[in-house]
């Protein structure tokens, strides 16, 4: 069975049956308090959120999707299908990107992937499915499982931030690799999607700085819109015109 989180109530249901399973976890929460839901809507949009914010700050993050998404609307694979990539570039997207947001937006008018049906698969099916596709990898697709599909068990073992709050939470020596952190979680089975949230709160906590994905808390390409539209509407002293 495929257990996942939609909800708040979700939320709590899973968080009671992972301390349950591991009651070093409630210690953990004595620090950070409940960690957040962490969903955001899935399909082409969702995948391609959490591509344009790899490896960027929140702002950046932030100011690259907004216009994009302002760019772009409705914000569709066939729209991005056509979109020149120096349009693309002008907008704050790397070669790496665009080639990625071309190659899954053809994928999906083609019919190779249909995201609709992503939601209907097993965790494991979803992610082989996702990482098929040229520019996805597996932290990626287990990112947007956990974020966009809310399957409870994706574990984004390759996640730095994740490694490096196992370390600190559970006094390793070592900030464990990708394969060690399969291991680790092995016992949270199925809620290691759960325990990610737990350890992203935790790193923010005992850091000071978001460990999250920047791609988990970016708007919908609608509010995006709305946000941008706000910001050009702000004069010159700062206050909305």
């Amino acid at each position: 069975m495929d257990h996942r989180i939609h909800t708040e109530a979700d939320l709590d249901a899973a968080l009671a049956l992972l301390l349950a399973a591991d009651p070093r976890f409630a210690e953990l929460m004595k620090i950070t308090g409940r960690p957040p839901l962490r969903r955001r809507p899935d399909g082409y949009a969702g995948l391609a959120a959490i591509i344009c914010a790899q490896q960027l700050s929140t702002a950046s993050a932030n100011a690259i999707w907004g216009r994009l998404a302002a760019a772009f609307d409705p914000f569709e694979p066939a729209a991005l299908v056509k979109a020149r990539p120096a349009r693309l570039a002008r907008l704050g997207l790397s070669g790496a990107k665009i080639r990625a947001l071309k190659e899954i937006a053809r994928a999906a008018a083609r019919g190779n992937i249909v995201f609709s049906a992503l939601g209907e698969l097993s965790a494991d099916d979803a992610h082989a499915a996702l990482t098929k596709l040229h520019g996805i990898g597996p932290w990626t697709a287990d990112i947007y499982l956990l974020t966009c599909l809310g399957h409870a068990d994706a574990w984004p073992a390759g996640d730095l931030a994740l490694q490096e709050a196992a370390r600190l939470a559970f006094g390793l020596r070592a900030r464990p690799d990708a394969k060690q952190m399969v291991k680790l979680a092995e016992k949270w089975r199925p809620w290691r999607g759960v325990a990610a949230r737990l350890l992203w709160t935790y790193y923010r906590a005992v850091k000071g700085r978001e460990g999250a994905p920047t791609g988990a808390n970016l708007p919908s390409p609608a509010r995006a819109r709305e946000k941008a539209k706000t910001k050009t509407k702000r004069g010159a002293n700062g206050r909305r015109t």
